[in-house]
């Protein structure tokens, strides 16, 4: 070996020793400064040193037959191969994108220092003879080369398709659904709710079936047959249902923010939740809230997706949800909801106005026969809401019905398949404690999207 190499290969023992803890100086500033020179040593003047010392060792015009360039190009070709395609497809088997997998195969197929270190130290020793040196210099330079030009290779294929002008404007024209589920069966009843606000306009919709699981719970080997699981079963009722959906799966140790962001980020007009069972099991909701309370008090639940400082913090019913969702957000308490036949909307604040856009929906969707229980008179005073159920009541006079009875019979809950009923308007018959709530079908609460 020559003296050169001896002490490069000296110094970063010495280097890496002092790294370890083998020498430890008394004084830590000490030690940091002495730490700082000799990396700018090392960096500055024997870094460029060795680069320019094997390239001077690296006699290329050895290579004059065209057998020991075809030798070379075995070579590369098994570098590559041996760490490019293994680094990605290792990256795939734990569940990354093949985007994500190709990238990392990129990176770690550069060689570099090490590489150069390990191949003056062969030479030196006799074990490599000055053909196979230089072949293997040529094969280190390109595979460090190679990197730039194929993560620009990668960005490219994987890049997100433009979308046409025309696209775009179809896009926004879109009525967006985001249903967030857990369990099979309450995201079928979410779907089914989506259908019955969309079954006539299939083509100006956009449904969405997002999933999400706890990152604590989940191997990275098993995501791709985990996400398969999930949503095979709505899948299938998509299907039978004839309406198109989209499906996203992630994992996220903070299910309610990505909820959140997923809804946000793709600017969803309705965002659906179930509470059929925990959809936030392993979050701050779920660690603090049961089934029984999540039924009673939904409100909570709300305001772990809406209000960005306490999910606890009391419901102010003369305002408006401050909202971290800028959609709408409804959350089903499931009773086995299936279709929306019959609906019953009972109205008790101003505010429930908004709801006048769903009614309208399942009308002219799903051909529901709608009733508007007026009980505590508010459409007497309030004349806009009054005029806008008056306009449908002409468009659709055998669809919607306006009650103003204070109680209803056994029989008439019994037919209804939904409630569709504001979240304010929900926290004031709890607080009320009607005897009618136990009759209630599946109830949609809904909180007006954030303005």
């Amino acid at each position: 070996m020559s003296a050169y190499a001896t002490e490069v290969i000296g110094i970063h023992a010495l280097f890496g020793a002092f790294m370890a803890g083998a020498i430890m100086p008394e004084s830590s500033r000490f030690r940091t400064a002495f730490i700082e020179k000799i990396e700018d040593v090392s960096t500055l003047l024997l870094l460029p040193l060795f680069f320019v010392y094997t390239g001077l060792r690296t006699q290329i015009g050895l290579l004059n037959d065209p057998q020991l360039w075809m030798i070379t190009i075995v070579i590369i070709l098994v570098a590559v191969i041996g760490k490019f395609a293994g680094s990605a497809l290792a990256a795939r088997f734990v569940g990354q994108s093949w985007k994500d997998s190709l990238s990392i195969g990129a990176l770690m197929n550069t060689r570099g220092l090490m590489e150069l270190i390990v191949l003056n130290i062969g030479y030196d020793l006799g074990v490599l003879s000055a053909e196979l040196f230089s072949m293997m210099v040529v094969m280190a330079l390109i595979t460090t080369f190679m990197t730039g030009p194929s993560l620009d290779l990668i960005n490219y294929l994987y890049r997100p398709k433009k979308r046409s002008l025309q696209e775009e404007i179809q896009n926004k024209s879109k009525f967006k659904i985001l249903l967030s589920f857990a369990k099979s069966n309450t995201g079928i009843s979410l779907l089914h709710l989506a259908d019955a606000l969309t079954l006539k306009s299939k083509n100006t919709a956009e449904i969405t079936a997002l999933h999400i699981e706890p990152s604590n719970e989940l191997h990275h080997y098993e995501v791709e047959t985990q996400e398969q699981d999930s949503f095979r079963e709505i899948k299938q009722v998509a299907q039978d249902l004839e309406q198109p959906i989209q499906t996203i799966f992630k994992i996220s140790s903070d299910i309610d923010s990505e909820i959140v962001q997923t809804s946000n980020e793709q600017s969803q007009d309705l965002l659906l939740l179930g509470v059929s069972e925990s959809i936030y099991e392993g979050s701050l909701l779920g660690r603090f809230l049961d089934f029984t309370s999540r039924i009673i008090n939904p409100e909570k639940l709300f305001h772990t997706v809406t209000n960005a400082e306490s999910p606890f913090a009391t419901f102010d019913r003369n305002q408006q949800i401050n909202a971290k969702v800028n959609a709408m957000v409804g959350i089903l308490i499931d009773k086995n909801f299936v279709k929306a036949r019959r609906v019953i909307v009972p109205i008790l604040l101003k505010n429930d106005e908004f709801l006048c856009a769903l009614v309208q929906r399942l009308i002219h969707h799903s051909d529901a026969q709608v009733m508007v229980w007026d009980f505590d008179q508010i459409l007497r005073t309030h004349e806009s809401f009054r005029e806008k159920l008056r306009q449908l009541e002409q468009l659709v006079p055998n669809h919607l019905t306006i009650l103003e009875e204070k109680n209803l019979d056994v029989d008439l809950w019994t037919q209804q398949d939904l409630m569709l009923i504001s979240l304010p308007c929900w926290h004031k018959i709890v607080n009320k404690k009607m005897d009618w709530l136990h009759l209630t079908p599946s109830t949609l609460l809904l909180a007006d999207r954030k303005k």
